[in-house]
């Protein structure tokens, strides 16, 4: 089992930054990759990034290439997600995510953490 708490969500206006984190904890060594998707009301969960857990690979949704990072610290067990020129339609429930193999679904995930980017 895996275990997963984001954290670092809040309200920002629109143009600034903010880095999420999601800790990971238990069987991390048994991990493929690792992602963050969100929920905005209404709408349905959108692929953001992810990235390989044992390289640097990574991949991104079209609506925040060029804006967000995805990064991680493999002896923190720890992802991070760098948002920058945020806009008001990043507004959304963020959630970190892990799997185990590429071909399975996503087997664990965070509660989420809400960004809210105001115009």
């Amino acid at each position: 089992q895996v275990q997963l708490v984001e954290s670092g969500g809040g309200l920002v206006q629109a143009g600034g930054s903010l880095r999420l984190s999601c800790a990971a904890s238990g069987r991390t060594f048994s991990l493929y990759d690792m992602g963050w998707f969100r929920q905005a009301p209404g709408k349905e969960r959108e692929f953001v990034a992810r990235i390989l857990w044992s390289s640097i690979r990574e991949y991104y949704g079209d609506s925040v290439k060029g804006r967000f990072t995805i990064s991680r610290d493999y002896a923190k067990n720890t992802l991070y997600l760098q948002m920058n020129s945020l806009k008001p339609e990043d507004t959304a429930l963020y959630y970190c995510a892990a799997r185990i193999d590429y071909y399975s679904e996503w087997n664990y995930w965070g509660p989420g953490t809400q960004v809210t980017v105001s115009s």
